[in-house]
């Protein structure tokens, strides 16, 4: 087992700028959970992705770098295509999607660098990426070009294993609001890909969020034959009763990134500020990836119960584990200012204490440390 914290909380986007990121928060973070390696859930733009697969003594430099402060990568994060920390992101981040070739490229880059970042000990490596598409607008053109371009990943991610002898597997990770929002979706429009390669990447904020419960969930998937290749340990913001809680919530409302709300009735909103305008009936779950240690501000809670039950059934299912757990709390910089981390070692402490509980967590469903 694998556990790492997701760089996309970062805003760099070159080779290196990357690489100051590791001084400024991977060391720091591992110095401050006394291990001798942290992992890291690599976030690259394409742009840098597209660069280190081009030049193997890049990827060389690169993965020196990360062995000099003892740092492990064995997933990169290939959600965001670029300028994930921008100022406005919204819906961006769901562009290029798997209709485009982009995303293919982009994809396979990706696999092409983590084949020379994974150390020896890792069985695989993993790439987590959307699921498929925004789910408007989607008609059987676009579906035929994504159906092409899957088709043409397993077969690329085939060639790197024979090229590398290493093994790098695919994950789509079902959000609210998109094409695959939810396991039952993922089980269907996943049906018939090659999961040799491709599989679901299962964020437990996203799996809280679309109201399923863990075990009915993971049995879906496997019941369908489609692999849980990678899990990303993430807690989302609850309300249970959204009319007490609205000036709270109000603080939550911010300019980045999308907050899908999902009402327990079945009520659904694209982000927080239309759900309180439209006065969704509650409970709420929030896709705001809030601190999995840290307490939200009353009235509101996070899903944490959801996390430990997840993990339960995971680390306990009948068949081939998954074996990377990456905690993906990107959000820290957008969060109520009370909440904030004032300055880049406030962050640091922040994941560290976000992978130590994560670590707990695994430790409690399990895992030996």
């Amino acid at each position: 087992m694998h556990l790492s914290y997701c760089t996309n909380v970062h805003p760099a986007e070159d080779l290196d700028g990357i690489i100051g990121q590791l001084d400024t928060y991977a060391l720091p973070i591992r110095r401050r959970l006394k291990s001798d390696v942290l992992g890291l859930g690599l976030w690259l733009a394409a742009p840098a992705a597209a660069e280190l697969a081009a030049d193997p003594g890049k990827r060389k430099r690169l993965r020196t770098e990360l062995d000099a402060r003892g740092l492990e990568v064995v997933t990169l994060n290939g959600f965001p295509y670029e300028a994930f920390q921008a100022p406005v992101v919204k819906h961006a981040v769901y562009y290029p999607d798997w209709t485009e070739r982009e995303r293919l490229d982009y994809t396979l880059d990706c696999a092409r660098v983590l084949a020379d970042l994974m150390p020896d000990r890792a069985s695989y490596g993993s790439v987590s990426s959307l699921p498929l598409a925004w789910r408007t607008p989607w008609d059987a053109e676009r579906a035929s070009a994504a159906s092409r371009h899957l088709d043409e990943l397993a077969r690329g991610l085939d060639r790197i294993a024979g090229e590398t002898g290493r093994t790098i597997r695919v994950g789509f990770e079902p959000e609210p609001g998109c094409l695959i929002e939810n396991t039952t979706q993922a089980a269907s429009l996943l049906a018939g890909v090659d999961t040799r390669w491709l599989g679901v990447c299962l964020d437990l904020a996203h799996l809280a969020c679309a109201w399923e419960e863990p075990a009915g969930a993971l049995q879906r998937l496997r019941a369908a034959g489609v692999p849980v290749v990678k899990v990303q340990v993430s807690a989302a913001l609850q309300a249970d009763d959204p009319v007490a809680a609205e000036d709270v919530l109000r603080a939550y409302v911010e300019q980045r990134f999308l907050h899908q709300t999902r009402s327990a009735l079945g009520e659904a909103a694209d982000d927080l500020d239309e759900a309180l305008d439209r006065g969704l009936p509650g409970p709420w779950r929030i896709h705001y990836h809030v601190p999995l240690h840290a307490t939200p501000v009353a009235p509101l809670t996070s899903t944490v119960p959801v996390i430990r039950e997840a993990l339960r059934h995971l680390l306990t299912a009948p068949g081939p584990r998954c074996e990377h757990f990456d905690v993906e709390t990107y959000t820290w910089g957008v969060l109520p200012e009370s909440q904030r981390p004032k300055d880049d070692a406030g962050l640091a402490d922040g994941i560290a204490a976000e992978v130590a509980f994560a670590g707990d967590l695994l430790s409690s469903a399990g895992v030996a440390r």
